[in-house]
């Protein structure tokens, strides 16, 4: 990943493929090295050190220098949060009187403050994360907003039902909050994840202990101070840096932790449940790995495409994709569509479309306009494991296509990397990287790649690229996915629900069934006198 410093020029030509020059260039000049105002732990609205004095450092991935010192919470310090939060939830207590319209203007209030301060966190969650700071400002903040004011809209909508149960009684249902919902969020997208966590949870009257990824602590740390100046009361949000052995595991393994929600690894996930058993069987939703399956169609070699236009200009587009359709071939638009399901966020996505099935009638074109078209931030530890897997893929006999190696001399840069002839036991194509490698895999028939797809433990997303529409709803129904995007990937928005079948976890974030598994639904019976139609 490039320094902040170096992004306007280098990043707009790739980026004007997806969204206007105009709306770059209205992009505010980003402060190089934004001031760090918070390191500390936040617990009951306040700032202190880890019980035991200990920090750790946060690195800035495209040097690898240390960045500031930050608290490193460990057991001691989630107890305290998990009792504050605890004590935030009694009956009688400010957030549990509050009138459900006051969290949602709360959680406004929250998006306000954040706009506010879009660039100053747009350029921190750049120099602790390494993504380009164009990204940082008109993707993930703008989806951070719009999830956060999502949220608000529920907050006095989400509710129970009157039921017309037999005989003289009246029944109906309360949607409750769970109580103290332990979080867990990656270094993918820390702001990003944040908000999906701290939306749903808060907006159902749920107090949080959260844990952000030891990489990015950063701008969790800031949004702390935000949500105290919104005004949530003490004790609703608590945050603990630290590690996941320690910290997360003691969130995981807690007696009055009520839910665990966690994004990463299908290893991590495996030991949150185990944890959850071993203690109270508090609630676990799991947000996990992918090995999300992208097929192409040989219809996409087919004349010019005739759809639609693309939002160019919306920050929210790049997701989307802004490209125009109607002046492309299908071909084009879906190469353009691989190359970003693959190498958006330098294939740091859970969802990244990671193997590239393409029909063998079209598969030398595609994988030649692949390699065209392709001509990242770790730390070092994940620097180290992408490089393992090229080696890997290069020794069970995959052709390298270009790429394959460090990107610079300093930092922890890969270059896009491409494979061909890739087959489905190599381990390239089992095994989540996540990171710029590209897969590209043939096959004849839909039957054949229907079975090849789902052969897999993962089953996050997929996407189908066809002009024909009965070979789309037959593989969106067909694939083991929990989302399936046609014709586009990377399609988000805060309405619809997101999360994956089998291994790639349970549980959905985002939209109203994001809010689910944030309350208890109790059944409420009352005998009457007499019941009345």
């Amino acid at each position: 990943m490039l320094r902040a410093a170096t992004l306007a020029a280098g990043l707009r030509p790739r980026l004007g493929r997806l969204l206007s020059a105009a709306t770059i260039q209205a992009v505010p000049a980003p402060n190089q090295q934004p001031e760090v105002f918070y390191n500390q732990i936040f617990i009951n609205n306040e700032w202190h050190d880890a019980v035991s004095k200990k920090t750790f450092p946060t690195v800035n991935p495209s040097t690898g220098e240390v960045i500031c010192q930050v608290a490193e919470g460990d057991k001691e310090d989630v107890d305290r949060a998990v009792k504050a939060a605890r004590a935030a939830f009694q009956l009688g207590s400010p957030w549990r009187c509050m009138d459900a319209s006051d969290r949602g203007r709360l959680l406004n209030r929250l998006a306000d403050l954040i706009e506010r301060d879009r660039t100053y966190l747009a350029a921190l969650e750049t120099l602790d994360n390494g993504k380009p700071y164009v990204i940082s400002y008109l993707v993930d903040l703008d989806m951070v907003l719009k999830c956060f004011r999502y949220y608000a809209g529920w907050a006095d909508k989400y509710h129970g039902k009157t039921i017309p149960i037999d005989g003289d009684f009246f029944s109906y249902t309360r949607h409750e909050p769970v109580g103290v919902c332990g979080q867990i969020i990656p270094w993918n997208f820390p702001l990003l994840m944040q908000a999906w966590k701290l939306g749903p949870a808060l907006a159902t009257g749920n107090v949080v202990v959260m844990k952000m990824a030891e990489q990015t602590p950063l701008t969790a740390l800031y949004m702390a101070s935000l949500i105290k100046e919104a005004g949530f009361p003490p004790g609703v949000v608590n945050i603990v840096p630290g590690f996941g052995p320690t910290a997360g595991a003691a969130i995981a393994s807690h007696e009055d932790v009520d839910k665990v929600a966690f994004t990463g690894s299908t290893e991590v996930g495996h030991l949150i449940q185990v944890a959850s058993g071993n203690s109270n069987l508090k609630r676990v939703t799991l947000e996990l790995g992918g090995k999300s399956p992208n097929i192409i169609m040989s219809d996409a070699d087919s004349k010019v495409w005739g759809g639609w236009s693309g939002a160019e200009g919306s920050p929210s587009c790049l997701y989307s994709g802004s490209l125009t359709p109607a002046v492309l071939s299908i071909l084009d638009w879906a190469v353009e569509q691989a190359h970003f399901a693959l190498f958006f966020n330098q294939g740091q996505c859970c969802c990244a479309g990671s193997r590239t099935f393409v029909q063998e009638d079209i598969y030398a074109e595609f994988v030649e306009r692949s390699v065209a078209r392709a001509r990242s931030r770790v730390d070092e530890t994940q620097f180290k494991k992408v490089l393992g897997y090229i080696k890997t893929g290069k020794e069970e006999g995959a052709k390298l296509l270009c790429g394959g190696g460090a990107a610079a001399d300093r930092g922890y840069f890969i270059q896009p990397t491409v494979f061909g002839d890739v087959q489905d036991g190599m381990t390239i194509a089992k095994e989540e990287i996540f990171g710029p490698v590209m897969q590209i895999l043939k096959f004849k028939t839909i039957e054949e790649v229907v079975e090849r797809a789902n052969n897999s433990k993962y089953g996050l997303a997929a996407a189908i690229f066809t002009k024909d529409l009965d070979k789309a709803n037959y593989l969106s129904q067909a694939l083991q996915a929990g989302t399936v995007w046609v014709n586009c990937y990377d399609v988000f928005g805060a309405q619809s629900p997101f999360g994956g079948y089998k291994m790639s976890g349970n549980g959905r974030e985002l939209g109203e069934y994001g809010l689910q598994a944030y309350t208890e639904v109790k059944t409420v019976t009352i005998k009457v006198p007499q019941k009345n139609s």
